[in-house]
Protein backbone atom coordinates (compact mmCIF):
# COMPACT_ATOMS: atom_id res chain seq x y z
CA UNK A 1 0.00 0.00 0.00
CA UNK A 2 2.79 2.33 0.87
CA UNK A 3 4.58 1.76 -2.41
CA UNK A 4 1.02 2.17 -4.32
CA UNK A 5 0.95 5.65 -2.50
CA UNK A 6 4.93 6.54 -3.09
CA UNK A 7 3.82 6.12 -6.64
CA UNK A 8 0.70 7.91 -6.92
CA UNK A 9 2.29 10.87 -4.92
CA UNK A 10 5.29 11.00 -7.57
CA UNK A 11 3.08 10.96 -10.68
CA UNK A 12 0.55 13.44 -8.94
CA UNK A 13 3.59 15.57 -8.79
CA UNK A 14 5.17 15.19 -12.03
CA UNK A 15 1.48 16.13 -13.62
CA UNK A 16 1.40 18.75 -11.79
CA UNK A 17 4.90 20.27 -12.81
CA UNK A 18 3.85 19.42 -16.52
CA UNK A 19 0.94 21.11 -16.76
CA UNK A 20 1.91 24.26 -14.71
CA UNK A 21 5.07 24.71 -16.41
CA UNK A 22 3.14 24.44 -20.18
CA UNK A 23 0.43 26.76 -18.55
CA UNK A 24 3.08 29.01 -17.96
CA UNK A 25 4.59 29.00 -21.08
CA UNK A 26 1.65 29.90 -23.25
CA UNK A 27 0.98 32.52 -21.30
CA UNK A 28 4.20 34.26 -21.65
CA UNK A 29 3.55 33.71 -25.48
CA UNK A 30 1.14 35.13 -28.51
CA UNK A 31 -0.86 32.38 -27.18
CA UNK A 32 -2.17 33.26 -24.10
CA UNK A 33 -6.03 33.23 -24.53
CA UNK A 34 -5.55 29.75 -24.25
CA UNK A 35 -4.97 30.06 -20.60
CA UNK A 36 -8.69 31.12 -19.92
CA UNK A 37 -9.28 31.16 -16.14
CA UNK A 38 -12.35 29.97 -14.49
CA UNK A 39 -12.27 31.34 -11.18
CA UNK A 40 -9.40 32.04 -11.27
CA UNK A 41 -8.46 28.24 -12.25
CA UNK A 42 -6.72 28.50 -15.83
CA UNK A 43 -8.85 25.72 -18.38
CA UNK A 44 -5.85 24.84 -19.87
CA UNK A 45 -3.82 23.67 -16.46
CA UNK A 46 -7.25 21.57 -15.77
CA UNK A 47 -7.08 19.54 -18.96
CA UNK A 48 -3.37 19.45 -19.07
CA UNK A 49 -3.22 18.46 -15.51
CA UNK A 50 -5.63 15.06 -16.06
CA UNK A 51 -3.59 14.28 -19.43
CA UNK A 52 -0.85 14.13 -17.40
CA UNK A 53 -1.94 12.11 -15.32
CA UNK A 54 -2.13 9.60 -17.87
CA UNK A 55 1.59 9.87 -18.82
CA UNK A 56 3.48 10.82 -15.66
CA UNK A 57 3.73 7.31 -15.13
CA UNK A 58 5.71 6.88 -18.30
CA UNK A 59 7.54 10.07 -17.60
CA UNK A 60 8.82 8.80 -14.31
CA UNK A 61 10.56 5.65 -15.99
CA UNK A 62 11.26 6.80 -19.08
CA UNK A 63 13.60 8.86 -16.18
CA UNK A 64 14.75 5.81 -14.43
CA UNK A 65 15.79 4.08 -17.19
CA UNK A 66 17.82 7.46 -18.27
CA UNK A 67 19.61 7.69 -15.03
CA UNK A 68 20.23 3.96 -15.01
CA UNK A 69 18.14 3.64 -11.57
CA UNK A 70 17.82 -0.05 -11.90
CA UNK A 71 21.63 -0.92 -12.10
CA UNK A 72 22.73 1.24 -9.34
CA UNK A 73 23.84 -0.47 -6.33
CA UNK A 74 23.04 2.43 -4.13
CA UNK A 75 19.60 4.03 -5.32
CA UNK A 76 19.02 5.92 -2.18
CA UNK A 77 20.34 9.17 -3.24
CA UNK A 78 19.50 9.73 -7.24
CA UNK A 79 15.40 9.14 -6.06
CA UNK A 80 16.29 11.63 -3.26
CA UNK A 81 17.16 13.80 -5.80
CA UNK A 82 14.39 12.97 -8.10
CA UNK A 83 12.05 13.41 -5.07
CA UNK A 84 13.37 16.64 -4.18
CA UNK A 85 13.27 17.84 -7.62
CA UNK A 86 9.54 16.91 -8.21
CA UNK A 87 9.17 18.46 -5.04
CA UNK A 88 10.65 21.89 -6.36
CA UNK A 89 8.74 21.76 -9.79
CA UNK A 90 5.70 21.58 -8.59
CA UNK A 91 5.95 24.09 -6.22
CA UNK A 92 7.73 26.70 -8.72
CA UNK A 93 5.00 26.05 -11.12
CA UNK A 94 2.17 26.37 -8.82
CA UNK A 95 3.81 30.04 -7.82
CA UNK A 96 3.64 30.56 -11.44
CA UNK A 97 0.62 29.85 -12.51
CA UNK A 98 -1.33 30.37 -9.77
CA UNK A 99 -0.09 33.34 -7.37
CA UNK A 100 2.58 34.91 -10.14
CA UNK A 101 1.82 38.37 -7.56
CA UNK A 102 4.56 36.06 -5.27
CA UNK A 103 7.37 35.99 -7.96
CA UNK A 104 8.35 39.77 -7.18
CA UNK A 105 9.75 39.16 -4.12
CA UNK A 106 12.96 38.90 -3.80
CA UNK A 107 16.09 37.95 -1.16
CA UNK A 108 19.25 39.56 -2.51
CA UNK A 109 18.35 39.48 -5.49
CA UNK A 110 17.02 35.99 -5.51
CA UNK A 111 13.08 35.56 -6.05
CA UNK A 112 11.56 34.72 -2.47
CA UNK A 113 9.51 31.48 -3.71
CA UNK A 114 12.54 30.00 -5.45
CA UNK A 115 14.25 30.41 -1.60
CA UNK A 116 11.08 29.19 0.02
CA UNK A 117 10.37 26.17 -2.85
CA UNK A 118 14.03 25.06 -2.02
CA UNK A 119 13.50 24.93 1.70
CA UNK A 120 10.40 22.88 1.20
CA UNK A 121 11.37 20.75 -1.56
CA UNK A 122 14.65 19.81 1.06
CA UNK A 123 11.94 19.07 3.63
CA UNK A 124 9.21 17.38 2.49
CA UNK A 125 12.14 14.93 0.77
CA UNK A 126 13.14 14.01 4.24
CA UNK A 127 9.41 13.26 5.24
CA UNK A 128 8.87 11.18 2.39
CA UNK A 129 11.67 9.30 2.87
CA UNK A 130 10.61 9.03 7.02
CA UNK A 131 7.37 7.79 6.04
CA UNK A 132 8.13 5.77 2.53
CA UNK A 133 11.72 4.61 3.18
CA UNK A 134 12.26 4.07 6.92
CA UNK A 135 12.02 0.18 6.73
CA UNK A 136 14.39 0.09 4.20
CA UNK A 137 17.18 2.23 5.87
CA UNK A 138 16.47 0.35 8.93
CA UNK A 139 17.45 -2.80 7.01
CA UNK A 140 20.56 -1.31 5.36
CA UNK A 141 22.21 -0.12 8.95
CA UNK A 142 21.75 -3.10 10.50
CA UNK A 143 23.44 -5.40 7.84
Amino acid sequence: MKLYFSTWLQNLGIACSIASLFTLFFRITDFAWVTKSVYYIPVFFVILFLLSLVIAEDVRKVFKKMFWYEKRKEKRPIWQVGIGFIFFLSQIGVIMVFSTGLTHLTLGGMPLFFVIAFMNAFMMTVIYEEIFHRKERVNNVSQ
